[in-house]
């Protein structure tokens, strides 16, 4: 299956470890994935994948906002109508669940269906994660 990993830190800092770890599960179920940055990319290519899954951060510790990368991205991705996805969130904070959900409805507000959601711990996780999608 054609996977993109959509990798949304709260600031512009590169492909964090535990999005890497993630790619590298999906690939070793035999997936091609493609990780993209969501501060660089546009989402014009989103709706060529048959599966979207969104790791991010919450903008700051105390918060469950997501970063405005996020809703860039996923807007610029028209036709992502019924396209499956799963939203992962980095644990960070007391409100990462009520983080989680705004990833989720920012997903949904696109159209795509959001089959699994999960909070990422760190990269042996995130890997181990990765290796169910599609199982």
């Amino acid at each position: 299956m054609r996977i993109a990993v959509i990798s949304a830190p709260a600031q512009s800092k590169g492909v964090p470890e535990y999005v890497k770890a993630l790619a590298k599960g999906m690939e070793s179920m035999g997936h091609q994935v493609d990780i993209l940055d969501a501060w660089t990319e546009d989402g014009s290519r989103l709706p060529a994948y048959r599966y979207i899954a969104v790791s991010a951060e919450a903008q700051s510790w105390f918060s469950s906002k997501m970063p405005e990368a996020v809703t860039k991205i996923l807007s610029m991705g028209n036709r992502l109508i019924g396209i499956k996805g799963a939203a992962f969130l980095k644990k960070n904070g007391p409100f990462t669940t009520k983080a989680l959900t705004n990833l989720m409805r920012a997903m949904e507000k696109e159209g795509m269906m959001v089959n699994w959601s999960e909070v990422l711990l760190n990269a042996p996780h995130a890997e181990s994660l990765g290796k169910r999608i599609g199982a």
